[in-house]
C-alpha cells in the first residue's frame, strides 16, 4: 500500500546534528516541509555519495523551507563516528536520525525483512505531516538531490496553487496544467 497522502506516524529518536546529539520527534516537523532520506547503513558505498549529494544541495533545500532527515538503523553514535571520519559525510549539516530499533524505518515501510537495514527510500512530507512523494530504489541505485529539489518545488507549487498540476520534467517558472474537460485528449 502506498503511503502517499497518509500522515506520518509518531516517533522519537536520538540524532546527530551540528556536532551535537539531539532528540527529534514527529512533533518537531509541525508546520514545516521535510524529507526523510532512508539508506541502508553508515560506512558503506553508495550511501555516502547520496548523503554527500544532499549535503552539497542542503542550502537550496533550506531556502525552500525544507529540513532533511537522513535515517538508517545505525545509532546516533555511529553517525557521529562516520561524520568525523569521512570527508564526504563531514560536509553533512542536516539531521542524521538514529533508528536502531527500526521504529521509523518500519513506520515508513522500508525495513528489509530479517536484515535490520532500510531500503533506499525518500519521502517528502508537507507541513501537515502528510507524505506527498515517495521514491524507493534498489540497493545499487543512488538517488539525485537535484531531482529531489525539483519534486519538492513541484509539491510546494501544487500545494499553494489548488487546481493546478505540474507536468513531467516541470521546472520552477514553467507552465503548469489546470485539469479540465477541455484538456481531455489534447495533451
Amino acid at each position: 500500500m502506498s503511503l502517499v497522502n497518509t500522515k506520518i506516524k509518531p516517533f522519537t529518536t536520538q540524532a546527530f546534528k551540528d556536532g551535537k546529539f539531539i532528540q527529534v520527534s514527529d512533533t518537531d516537523l509541525a508546520g514545516k516541509w521535510a524529507v526523510f532520506f532512508f539508506y541502508p547503513a553508515d560506512f558503506t558505498f553508495v550511501c555516502p555519495t547520496e548523503l554527500g549529494d544532499l549535503a552539497d544541495h542542503y542550502g537550496e533545500f533550506q531556502k525552500l523551507g525544507v529540513e532533511i532527515y537522513s535515517v538508517s538503523t545505525d545509532t546516533h553514535f555511529t553517525h557521529k563516528a562516520w561524520h568525523d571520519s569521512s570527508e564526504t559525510i563531514g560536509k553533512v549539516k542536516y539531521t542524521m536520525l538514529g533508528d536502531p530499533a527500526g521504529v521509523i524505518t518500519n513506520n515508513f515501510g522500508v525495513m528489509r525483512e530479517g536484515q535490520g537495514l532500510a531500503d533506499r527510500g525518500t519521502f517528502v512530507v508537507d507541513p501537515n505531516g502528510v507524505i506527498q512523494a515517495v521514491e524507493v530504489t534498489a540497493e545499487g541505485i543512488g538517488r539525485d538531490a537535484a531531482d529531489l529539489l525539483r519534486k519538492i518545488k513541484a509539491a510546494q507549487y501544487v500545494a499553494s496553487h489548488p487546481g493546478e498540476v505540474c507536468p513531467a520534467k516541470w521546472q520552477e517558472g514553467e507552465k503548469t496544467l489546470a485539469p479540465s474537460l477541455d484538456l481531455v485528449g489534447k495533451i
